[in-house]
């Protein structure tokens, strides 16, 4: 063969010469492969997953040989690009060499995206910013310093995160509510995540540490001051009324939300029966405009005359419009005609309470509602953010309505003032149930989660990925939370591989919010003080365990009266979210009430709720699917502000 040709001129070496060289590359680097893993074997305790979280001495190579990696990543880029260009030009081997190298340079533009993708994600805007105080460390600062310092850096990330939110709520409109609800939301998020020096995955490693020693102490914080049904008669009396209630209301409440939920309770039949109740109903139906911006949420009200009810059902949390209403956590002062002191509520709930206030009365859809029912009574309901509304909208109307009832189905907790909250027992019944985390999510236990996975994940002898491997395990099959331990209680420090770092070290800079000394209570910032869940709580909890994730058709519940405080903490489950649902939810009060554990003549599952309905302005076609959600009976009036009727008949 002749000699190649590279660089303009000839070599003294034939392009089949090349055989021997490549065996011989690939011999030497099968070798350097077998010493790396004997080097790693050998001394792995050494290497890069050794230490604790906050214990990262072992691990202070680890950015030089990320720079190592970052220079290798240039010529693979350029490698991974000749093979696709070789690809491209249709070069004639055998079929399946070309498939071996199409399959290699996929795989390698698949790792090159990843790593891209990866660096975007981690990239931390305010790094620049922290960087030359991460290594020194808070204590080279006085007060005055940190203390400028903190602010500067809370404005920095609250612009961030104003930035990251506008992003990811591009789909929506930019009127004045939503641009507030943005700075409040980047605000909120800001004050929590400014002060800490932690990553996504170390948040996950402590929520996994908390939900093991959760179990291990099997919920000891929960106060002696609990009340419960069960001593005396008058109590359980009362509970079995209101669960009967709730059980009753809880439908009007799901109905709110529409056809979505009617399709996720019936994936495989709900669209075919709603395009036939629509079908046959056409000519009959209505159709009105949902509202669709931050601080305004769809509701209707309905006319119940099983109850001889107004019931107005406020819906939950549906939309980024709904999210942003949620996250609006501020505490603003309500203007109420009642002699309450301190009269202050989460902000962007109490907006959306307003605006469902004034369509109720501007528009004058209650008083149509109570000219054809003058001795009915009013009742509010919701779910999840409506039911944070339908506490708030009861307080409002409860002087031009004095018999006003609200049923709250997982209210948030962080809603009304402790003022506020005494004065709602009279008229205001919450419903819980398990371990749902809405009922007890509030900024003031938000900074006390922070805190509780701070102290765990410093007293935490074991390297990350194990934390994150075992944890994974114990969520998914379950466990002895016993064989994990820390070091939380004092117990031997023996295993340690250093020291640990003060608690501190996680904090950023020393921020003034924390100190670990003593288990009291956070003080919230200024725009946070702490707010508590709306009325007299029932508290709805699984007898044994069905299962970590799914709710069994056969669990058995039992309910009793509980204190605000027990909601005081945010346990962690893998329930904390499912129990929150809506159709979980009715599921396990169709359970009680059928089992009869707290009353023994409510209506079986299926009974005909004799109710006449009006949707003064969210129907959208939608009357017959909420005959369908609250099992209506046939031939049953239809009414809408407007003067029409129409009659329903499946």
């Amino acid at each position: 063969m002749p000699g190649m040709v590279l660089f303009g001129r000839r070599w003294a070496i034939a392009s089949d010469d090349l055989v021997f060289p490549g065996f011989f590359e690939l011999f030497l680097r099968v070798l350097w492969w077998i010493g790396i893993l004997t080097l790693y074997l050998l001394h792995r305790g050494k290497l890069g997953c050794a230490g604790t979280i906050c214990n990262p001495g072992p691990r202070k190579s680890m950015s030089k040989l990320l720079y190592i990696r970052l220079a290798l990543f240039l010529p693979e880029m350029v490698w991974a690009s000749l093979g696709a260009i070789w690809i491209s030009d249709g070069v004639e081997c055998d079929r399946t060499v070309v498939n071996g190298i199409i399959a290699t340079v996929t795989v390698s533009w698949i790792i090159i995206a990843s790593t891209v993708v990866t660096i975007i994600i981690v990239f931390d805007p305010l790094g620049g910013k922290m960087a030359p105080y991460s290594s020194a460390g808070p204590s080279h600062l006085d007060s005055h310093e940190s203390s400028q310092f903190l602010s500067g850096l809370k404005t920095a990330a609250a612009s961030v995160w104003e930035t990251r939110i506008k992003v990811l709520c591009c789909c929506i409109g930019r009127d004045d509510h939503t641009r507030v609800a943005f700075s409040s939301t980047a605000e909120l998020f800001s004050t929590y995540f400014s002060d800490t020096d932690l990553v996504p995955s170390d948040i996950a490693a402590g929520l996994a540490l908390l939900h093991q020693q959760q179990d291990n102490v099997g919920n000891n914080w929960e106060p002696d001051e609990a009340i419960s049904y069960s001593p005396g008669p008058a109590p359980e009396a009362d509970l079995g009324a209101e669960l009967e209630n709730c059980h009753h209301f809880m439908q009007f409440a799901a109905a709110a939300y529409g056809w979505p939920l009617y399709i996720y309770r019936n994936p495989l039949t709900g669209l075919c029966k709603i395009g036939v109740a629509e079908a046959g109903q056409r000519n009959m139906i209505w159709s009105v405009v949902i509202s669709s911006t931050v601080y305004e949420l769809p509701f209707l009200v309905a006319l119940d005359h099983r109850k001889e009810s107004v019931v107005v059902a406020v819906r939950g949390t549906m939309s980024l419009h709904d999210i942003l209403t949620d996250l609006s956590a501020e505490s603003e002062t309500l203007s109420l005609e009642c002699e309450v002191q301190d009269c202050s509520a989460h902000k962007g709930i109490s907006q959306a309470a307003r605006y469902v206030y004034q369509r109720l009365i501007n528009d004058g859809i209650l008083s149509q509602a109570f000219s054809i029912a003058p001795e009915y009574q009013l009742v509010i309901v919701g779910h999840s953010l409506g039911a944070g509304a339908a506490a708030l909208l009861a307080i409002m109307l409860r002087n031009s309505y004095p018999q006003v009832r609200c049923y709250a189905f997982s209210p948030p907790r962080g809603l009304l003032s402790k003022s506020l909250h005494e004065y709602s027992k009279n008229f205001i019944v919450s419903l819980v149930l398990g371990k749902d985390v809405i009922p007890r999510l509030s900024v003031t236990n938000l900074e006390d989660l922070k805190r509780r996975i701070l102290r765990v994940i410093a007293h935490c002898n074991k390297p990350k990925y194990k934390i994150l491997l075992h944890g994974c395990w114990y969520e998914l099959f379950g466990g002895d939370p016993d064989n994990f331990p820390t070091e939380l209680e004092g117990g031997n420090q023996e295993d340690l591989t250093q020291p640990l770092l003060a608690e501190q070290s996680l904090l950023a800079h020393g921020s003034p919010a924390y100190s670990f000394s003593s288990d009291s209570p956070l003080e919230s910032p200024a725009k946070y003080p702490p707010l508590y869940p709306p009325g007299r709580i029932i508290h709805l909890q699984e007898e044994g365990t069905s299962g970590r994730f799914c709710h069994c058709s056969a669990a058995k519940y039992s309910a009793k009266w509980s204190h605000e405080s027990e909601f005081g903490k945010i346990l962690i489950g893998p329930k904390m979210l499912t129990d929150h649902m809506p159709d979980i939810l009715m599921r396990a009060l169709d359970r009680v009430v059928s089992d009869g554990a707290a009353c023994t003549s409510c209506p079986a599952r299926g009974s005909a709720v004799d109710a006449g309905y009006w949707m003064p302005f969210q129907d959208n076609g939608l009357a017959p699917l909420l005959f369908r959600l609250l099992r209506l009976p046939d031939g049953l009036n239809l009414r809408c502000p407007s003067g029409g009727a129409g009659s329903y008949k499946r």
